[in-house]
């Protein structure tokens, strides 16, 4: 009969994930993650199979965990849905001002590093950016519905900006551009957004 685990495998992924996180893939060991997960190589090898497997359950819980995030803003039922935009470009711009160690998106980390050469990380990037991306049109559409947004905007193409601004902003916080920076260039989102840009 085999034993039983005495380890809690969500924080085993999610210390993983945090070390992959602050140091990326190629420069993570498996005795780093042994030494953040105190579980000890065999174990680690037993219960996960490889680093390139963790990497990928850190990945999935951290995109996992942007998405919910971003629906729960999205879709937040006591905001209009232009007041809904508003505030998830200025919490992104807040959170990239407040990014005091310049640690930057994992999702965007993981995709300069492997999605040329892992179509695994690819698959997960496009499937998260895919999901944000009709999160922002929704909320457009539903924006101009209201008399928000400009009715001849293309909602689409409208919300492939907001993306590309909200990507921008976290690049070039972790670029090192100051808190002050990346919040303007969320105010100026805001602005061409209510002009339908």
């Amino acid at each position: 009969m085999a034993r039983p685990r005495k380890f809690d495998e969500a924080q085993v992924v999610a210390a993983s994930r945090d070390v992959f996180w602050n140091q990326g893939y190629a420069a993570t060991s498996i005795d780093d993650l042994s030494a953040a997960t105190g579980l000890g190589r065999g174990s680690f090898y037993k219960a996960f199979g490889d680093k390139h497997s963790m990497f990928l359950r850190g990945l999935e819980l951290y995109c996992t965990d942007a998405v919910d995030g971003i629906r729960a803003e999205l879709r937040d039922p006591d905001l209009t849905a232009y007041e809904r935009l508003v505030a998830h470009l200025h919490r992104v711009a807040a959170g990239a001002a407040s990014d005091t160690e310049l640690r930057g998106c994992l999702l965007a980390k993981s995709a300069s590093e492997l999605s040329s050469v892992d179509p695994d990380v690819a698959k997960l990037t496009k499937r998260t950016l895919d999901i944000w991306l009709r999160e922002l049109t929704a909320t457009v559409r539903a924006a101009q519905a209201d008399g928000d947004i400009p009715a001849d905007a293309d909602p689409k193409r409208l919300a492939s900006l907001l993306l590309a601004v909200l990507r921008g902003i976290e690049a070039l916080r972790k670029g090192g551009a100051s808190a002050a920076t990346v919040k303007a260039a969320a105010e100026q989102a805001v602005a061409l957004l209510g002009a339908g840009a």
